[in-house]
């Protein structure tokens, strides 16, 4: 017998998350990186079942995710190797940006899941998305830009669901269906072969050293992500930690004297104006403030970023906007 999907009111409450006052609601939302909460790496969250990894493989053609067994998340990419995007005329791989995912995650009272999505869509694509989604009871908590500039104009829609895992890939996996977003009609990765990779593009341990952290290869593209283990965030009565979305991140690409840099900072509300500050002092652009997700404890918003310049002038103005943050950097995982 199949268990009833449990609704956001009766999850909250069992996780003990149901505020019942605003002046308590006020004091959540004042949490400032001052605050010490409990780090994100001492998740309780239970550990996700083999049936619900395999039922997203199945919705999702197939195609095999990654298990971060730490923070008990399943992860599939979602690239849309189908595109070919440039940024001021000039051709950047889909790995720099263009790239979406699907999660699934238990709640921490270990009787429901819950399911977040980043989809990468172009304008004619958001609105039969929304429909798609609403239809199976999924939610569009976002929907915006993340780049100025590039070409085909890009839009990336946030989506979450909550109850049985099981059902959640099912659900997801029928909306995308007849999408370029479903991996059963995507082309395989675009990158040629012959292509240099960042390990010859860049000086690796320079950007390292900048930067404070190490980043990793992605064929053309390197890539740090960061995520927040100062902060224990709680949506739809699950921790939200970095395999979820709560990181912030930086992409290289280009060349070591004419680089790309784009990439995400997920801030506390006192943080945004000041990693602004930074950025700007920097001259890296500010293309995009906002949610991803709605009524997560405390409240996180996100910054997205563009530079163009030497890759070791655009890793300053990275490591500048991290020492604005509560956590100062920490490696996603660490």
């Amino acid at each position: 017998m199949q268990r009833d999907p449990l609704s956001r009111r009766a999850m909250l409450r069992r996780t003990g998350l149901l505020l019942g006052t605003a002046g308590v609601l006020a004091g959540l939302r004042s949490v400032s990186r001052a605050a010490t909460p409990t780090p994100a790496t001492e998740s309780r969250t239970p550990p996700l079942s083999k049936e619900a990894m395999a039922a997203l493989d199945t919705a999702l053609g197939g195609k095999k995710g990654s298990y971060v067994e730490n923070e008990g998340v399943y992860t599939t990419p979602l690239p849309r190797n189908d595109l070919q995007v440039t940024i001021k005329g000039e051709p950047v791989p889909i790995a720099f940006g263009f790239g979406g995912w699907v999660s699934l995650k238990r709640t921490l009272d270990g009787q429901g899941a819950i399911l977040m999505s980043d989809t990468v869509l172009l304008e004619e694509e958001v609105n039969p998305l929304i429909s798609a989604v609403q239809n199976r009871d999924l939610q569009v908590t976002a929907i915006h830009n993340h780049f100025f500039y590039e070409n085909p104009r890009i839009f990336y829609m946030h989506l979450h669901g909550m109850g049985d895992a099981v059902e959640l890939a099912g659900k997801y996996g029928s909306a995308i269906q007849a999408t370029k977003l479903h991996p059963s009609n995507q082309p395989s990765s675009t990158a040629s072969s012959s292509a240099r990779t960042a390990k010859e593009t860049f000086d690796l341990a320079a950007l390292d050293k900048t930067v404070g952290l190490t980043g990793k290869v992605n064929g053309p593209i390197y890539k740090y992500v960061l995520g927040r283990q100062d902060l224990r965030v709680i949506a739809m009565g699950a921790e939200v930690t970095s395999a979820i979305g709560l990181n912030t991140w930086a992409a290289f690409a280009g060349e070591s004297d004419a680089a790309h840099i784009a990439g995400d900072v997920a801030m506390l509300e006192s943080e945004v104006n000041a990693v602004i500050h930074a950025l700007r002092k920097h001259n890296l652009e500010v293309v995009a403030v906002h949610q991803h997700m709605l009524e997560e404890q405390p409240r996180i918003i996100f910054l997205h970023y563009y530079g163009r310049g030497p890759a070791l002038t655009l890793a300053e103005g990275f490591r500048a906007a991290l020492d604005q943050l509560g956590g100062k950097g920490t490696q996603a995982g660490g």
